[in-house]
């Protein structure tokens, strides 16, 4: 009875102790008491900077009351009386940090000590590691470098420049290695801490060291995905320690994103002669460094730094290029030829000019994910089907899930089950990529319940998009790994894009252009924006004299008028065929060679030849000028396709009805590059994609990217209206040339003559047709011979000008059919064999 009183006993106290610990914990957890803890813990901080900072002032008159005595000794004396701001507690504190620990740079422990504060308050997200690291770096080769300097200029201060600390090491370096040893050893510190602040530097000196400037790859390693290993026996953790790379200088994020001013040097530049920067070259950025924690979606805040200005080279003398060229021998040596020279004051769009959402440091759902994994578990193993791992790659809108199945499961039995997982997850809709290109997993795409807005902002500021060389680089986004995805629109060569009605399918467009805007000059690249629509484009009528393309006369940049689209096509195709019979009077083969010759004065202007900027045209709601101009459209739009790439010409159009009439397979052959947003069926998705997914998306932004035979899924960067707009008039209130860039003319066939003055010598290939069709039907209507020939409103206008003509129809009659003359086919047989 006494044992079994006594194990009652026993496990009650076990369990009242565990409830304590409990309760301990969890009020040490709790947000308000962490706070509380953080601001007593500032404080302290705060006292002691105080402390040491009045040291260095009063130290000298205080420092006989406080040696030799303890700190409670000094409080216990009310008599004493010190100068230091924080009275004899503090001065009891700065005499030991200063001269018997770390001397001069003892400073550093009181912002350490606020640096944990602000850490627990959450106002700091600082690298702890990274943090420790410095200081403790800090405190002991600075009180070894204060010791050695500091010591032999104030020998008789009343600071301990090294404190004990220092002052000892470094009289035993000095006996090891001697003056200059410590020279060098100083200069190592120094050099360190410089390296470590200031990356720059680091190329600096190599720049001095070998005489040339460090180049940089465009192709950084990105930012590793999150993720997250699960194993079906052990639990994942709720919580990962924060990562070593978080960057040191970085408080929470705001809505408007921290830029440091730029250096005076530059300001002037802007204002007076700009820095000359080559043709398709990037300032160099810093290096951004990973995020601290794998669970925080990466969003780089990375500040630009102006390179420094390279000598100018001597430029070649005009070289003989064309074949019917001579290059005269006393011709003068002339500089290399600035396409910016024009605009050379001209500057790009900053970077506060786009919106910055709070969602880079939102942590991962663990509880969301745990659940997943075990629904996704569960309901395979219903169906027999048992795994042996399964992981999960968090990105900003989707979590992909990759499993490995159990040896002898068949792939396809996993594949016919995407409706049950999607039953089981109540998801919006989940996508199975059986197997994963590459990898020997089975993908699940999963959306998030809390989706994330991949802003214009985060992928623009990246150091990939910075420092990316691309000829037309586009930043479309952020990949289900959270990687920012971008592609070099040049080698596309041309991109088709499709989606649904509200899908962000406009949104995309304009990240397109948003993209090109931030890396492209005036004088390198123009644009021409074709909108049915009228409303989608019209925000980007203010930069018309600095980046867009119009025919000659025309008022509008933006083209909104159907029948200008033919025209505006037409003239095109003329720029295009103009630019090859430059291409080839230069020997060269593309437009990047075309234009290197022509900077270096090897190609004579009075021979024809001109700088030549890339041409970029986007098309809006393509389906739309396809049913109201029909093969008018087309053509031109497959030749420019087909043969404009060398020449640096490259179409983006844009439908929401991919279906096979608007598509076809001209269209699809020349544009290898898609993006598809959420579509509303399969056919649909195959009509884009050439497979099946796109009408799996979740919407919003949610788009598959292909370029080949990989899909890859990317979430479209969110940019707003009002971006646009403070982008497009930050971009017009500068300097731009007198007009918008001038496309050639072509006489258009619907302004040569009027109807009783047509030559039916050249009559059209289809006017024996359209007599025909005329006279069977007895109704003298154009759009019947628009609809019946699938032809645009203005050849149909012409072959009704001729038949009116020939006699076959009467004059038009306002909104009245025309009358038909010949009344048989018989009749009509006759008057087409005169004709001929």
């Amino acid at each position: 009875m006494a044992k079994s009183t006594k194990r009652k006993r026993k496990k009650t106290t076990t369990a009242t102790a565990r409830k304590r610990r409990t309760a301990i914990i969890s009020f040490l957890k709790n947000e308000r008491v962490r706070f509380i803890f953080g601001v007593l813990i500032a404080f302290l901080g705060i006292f002691t900077l105080l402390a040491i900072i009045s040291f260095f002032f009063t130290g000298a008159a205080d420092q006989s009351k406080v040696l030799n005595k303890s700190f409670w000794e000094l409080t216990q004396d009310k008599q004493l009386e010190v100068d230091n701001w924080t009275s004899t507690g503090g001065a009891f504190l700065a005499e030991t940090l200063v001269n018997k620990w770390f001397g001069l740079f003892s400073i550093l422990i009181p912002f350490f000590v606020i640096y944990l504060g602000l850490r627990l308050m959450k106002v700091s997200d600082f690298s702890f590691i990274k943090v420790l690291l410095i200081t403790a770096f800090g405190l002991v080769c600075g009180s070894i470098t204060s010791a050695f300097i500091f010591g032999r200029l104030f020998p008789k201060s009343h600071i301990n420049w090294g404190g004990a600390h220092g002052s000892q090491i470094e009289r035993l370096l000095e006996s090891s290695i001697g003056v200059p040893g410590m020279i060098l050893l100083v200069l190592l510190f120094i050099l360190i801490i410089v390296i470590v602040f200031r990356q720059s530097s680091m190329h600096k000196i190599q720049e001095t060291l070998i005489n040339s400037k460090p180049t940089f790859n465009g192709n950084k390693e990105s930012q590793p995905p999150i993720e997250l290993e699960f194993d079906e026996k052990e639990e994942p953790e709720e919580k990962k320690k924060p990562g070593i790379w978080r960057k040191l200088f970085s408080f929470k994020k705001t809505d408007k994103p921290e830029t440091k001013a730029e250096p005076e040097v530059l300001l002037q530049n802007r204002e007076q002669t700009p820095l000359p920067v080559t043709q398709n070259t990037v300032p160099p950025i810093r290096k951004k460094e990973p995020a601290n924690d794998v669970f925080e979606v990466f969003v780089p805040k990375d500040e630009i730094q102006v390179a420094e200005n390279k000598p100018e080279e001597k430029a070649s003398p005009l070289a003989e290029s064309d074949t019917n060229e001579e290059t005269d021998p006393d011709v003068e040596i002339l500089e290399d030829y600035d396409p910016k020279k024009d605009l050379s004051s001209f500057a790009f769009p900053t970077m506060d000019l786009l919106k910055v959402y709070n969602t880079g440091n939102r942590q991962v759902d663990m509880q969301e994910q745990n659940e997943n994994k075990d629904k996704i578990i569960r309901t395979l193993r219903n169906y027999g089907i048992e795994i042996t791992s399964i992981k999960a790659t968090v990105g900003p809108t989707i979590t992909l899930y990759e499993i490995v199945p159990q040896a002898g499961v068949r792939i396809s039995r996993i594949r016919n089950l995407e409706d049950d997982i999607a039953l089981s997850l109540s998801a919006l809709g989940i996508r199975i990529i059986a197997p994963m290109p590459g990898k020997g997993t089975i993908g699940i795409e999963v959306p998030n319940k809390e989706p994330q807005i991949v802003s214009m902002q985060s992928v623009i500021a990246s150091v990939k998009f910075q420092e990316c060389t691309y000829d037309l680089p586009v930043a479309l986004g952020k990949t289900i790994t959270n990687e920012v995805f971008i592609f070099d629109l040049a080698k596309m060569p041309h991109l088709l894009v499709a989606g649904a009605t509200g899908q962000g399918k406009s949104v995309g467009l304009n990240a397109i252009i948003t993209s090109l805007l931030y890396k492209k000059h005036p004088s390198e690249m123009k644009m021409v924006l074709i909108d049915p629509k009228m409303v989608e484009f019209n925000i980007y009528s203010t930069i018309e004299k600095h980046y867009l393309a119009k025919l000659p006369d025309e008022e509008k940049a933006i083209i909104t008028d159907v029948t200008k689209v033919t025209q505006t096509l037409n003239s095109l195709t003329k720029e295009m065929d103009d630019r090859y019979e430059l291409l080839m009077r230069a020997h060269v083969r593309a437009i990047k060679e075309y234009n290197e010759k022509f900077i270096k004065r090897k190609l004579n202007p009075k021979n024809g030849h001109r700088y030549l900027p890339y041409i970029v045209v986007v098309i809006d709601e393509f389906g739309d000028l396809i049913m109201t101009a029909g093969k008018e459209i087309e053509m031109p739009i497959a030749r420019i396709a087909q043969k404009a790439r060398a020449v640096g010409m490259h179409m983006v159009i844009a439908t929401q009805r991919p279906t096979t009439n608007i598509i076809t397979g001209t269209i699809k052959a020349n544009f290898p590059a898609r993006m598809a947003f959420r579509v509303t069926s399969q056919i649909d998705s195959r009509t884009i994609l050439d497979a099946t997914g796109a009408n799996q998306l979740i919407g919003r932004g949610d788009m598959l990217f292909s370029q080949g035979s990989n899909l890859i899924r990317i979430q479209c960067a969110f940019v707003d209206t009002p971006e646009i707009e403070d982008i497009s008039q930050y971009i017009g209130k500068q300097r731009g040339y007198e007009s918008a860039f001038a496309l050639p003319e072509v006489v258009s066939a619907d302004s040569e003559d009027k109807p009783g003055a047509v030559d039916l010598n050249e009559r059209d290939t289809l006017f024996d047709e359209a007599a025909r069709l005329i006279v069977i039907h007895q109704q003298g209507s154009t759009s019947l011979i628009q609809r019946k020939f699938s032809i645009g409103y203005n050849r149909a206008g012409r072959l009704m000008d001729q038949l009116e003509t020939a006699g076959i129809v009467g004059p038009a009659q306002g909104s009245k059919p025309r009358d038909v003359y010949i009344s048989d086919e018989y009749s009509l047989e006759k008057l087409l064999d005169s004709l001929r």
